[in-house]
């Protein structure tokens, strides 16, 4: 793209009386046509998926507490190890969910140049503003200490270890004279979706749902397990998105995707699953609930394999057996309940989703 053409985004002045806008005209990145458009639809799997999400819809307040804070103020429901699980689990994904929502306003809307995309954008944002939600009302609920909850990510290492590495991926995107449109630039918009979309909501999640789920599956805070099975069907639908976005942009600009740059992306996995080891071990210094820090590090191996699968690159690890398989009994979405069955779920989803 010439320095005097620009990607559009939305802002452009009209342009009385131009041809219509053709769909094999769009473009992932550094398109030039009017991105208010959304007829005549080019990437259907992103119209598909912003469908999907409206038919996933559910909000915190309509899961019921009372066993959870019954649980949470009886001296002997919990042990203290669990207590502090929870209590650093609640305390990364407080803040990790604005994190993504922050990157999807203000870095990735501006740069993906499609309409159907950002229809699936706007309702992620959303997405993310209820599950922030959710731990609002965990926290309220609870009566957790407000200022110890929301603050982790500055005061417990291995949480800002994560969140800052994160942050370093999305920080030039952010800045007002960011564009796509250079090899460089759509690199570095490249290892933003990896960062966030990948790993954020595709790895760095999934230690804190296995924690939670198998407090659920023992009867215990039956609410919150509820809550974050809703948040992780919500999740795996935004990282399949992410997926499918990086694999797009990847097509339309074969160039970019490097040898060189393969490898740095390969390198930022095994940086980041690093990081949630150490998350694993600092949230869990001793076994629990069938899982140990030892288990969570085999897990993450595992799921790293799966993106880098996902991602069309070779395995760093060659885990090929996942420790829990529960959680992909949890992320059925074909039955009809939630898995620690306490109530009826009209929960919908496409059928072609890898939830892993």
């Amino acid at each position: 793209m010439s320095t005097t053409e620009t990607a559009a985004i939305g802002f452009e002045e009209i342009d009385r009386g131009a041809a219509r806008i053709a769909a094999d005209a769009k473009r992932m990145i550094n398109a030039r046509t009017d991105v208010n458009q959304l007829l005549p639809l080019k990437y259907t799997w992103a119209w598909d998926k912003y469908l999907v999400a409206c038919a996933n819809h559910w909000m915190p307040t309509e899961v019921a507490m009372q066993a959870d804070i019954a649980l949470w103020k009886s001296p002997g429901g919990l042990t203290d190890d669990e207590r502090t699980m929870l209590k650093r689990n609640l305390g990364f994904f407080a803040t990790a969910e604005s994190l993504v929502a922050n990157n999807i306003v203000l870095a990735v809307y501006r740069n993906l140049t499609n309409p159907e995309c950002r229809q699936y954008l706007l309702r992620q944002a959303f997405e993310e503003a209820v599950h922030t939600h959710t731990f609002q009302y965990v926290c309220e609920s609870l009566g957790l200490d407000e200022g110890e909850l929301f603050n982790m990510y500055r005061e417990i290492p291995s949480i800002t270890d994560k969140d800052a590495w994160a942050l370093e991926h999305t920080r030039a995107l952010s800045e007002p004279d960011f564009r796509t449109g250079t090899p460089a630039a759509d690199r570095a918009f490249l290892r933003d979706l990896v960062a966030f979309y990948v790993v954020f909501e595709g790895m760095w999640f999934y230690t804190g749902f296995a924690q939670i789920l198998s407090l659920g599956r023992r009867n215990k805070m039956v609410g919150i397990a509820e809550q974050y099975q809703y948040i992780l069907r919500d999740e795996s639908i935004h990282l399949n998105f992410g997926i499918d976005v990086i694999t797009m942009i990847r097509m339309e600009n074969p160039h970019i995707w490097t040898a060189d740059f393969v490898e740095e992306i390969r390198t930022m996995l095994r940086e980041a699953c690093d990081l949630e080891v150490a998350y694993a071990r600092d949230t869990m210094p001793r076994g629990m609930l069938g899982l140990s820090a030892q288990l969570c590090e085999k897990y993450l191996h595992f799921i790293t394999d799966r993106r880098a699968e996902q991602l069309g690159l070779d395995p760093l690890f060659g885990e090929t057996e996942n420790p829990f398989p529960w959680m992909s009994e949890a992320m059925d979405l074909k039955k009809e309940k939630n898995f620690f069955e306490t109530r009826v779920t009209e929960y919908r989803t496409g059928g072609g989703l890898d939830w892993d």
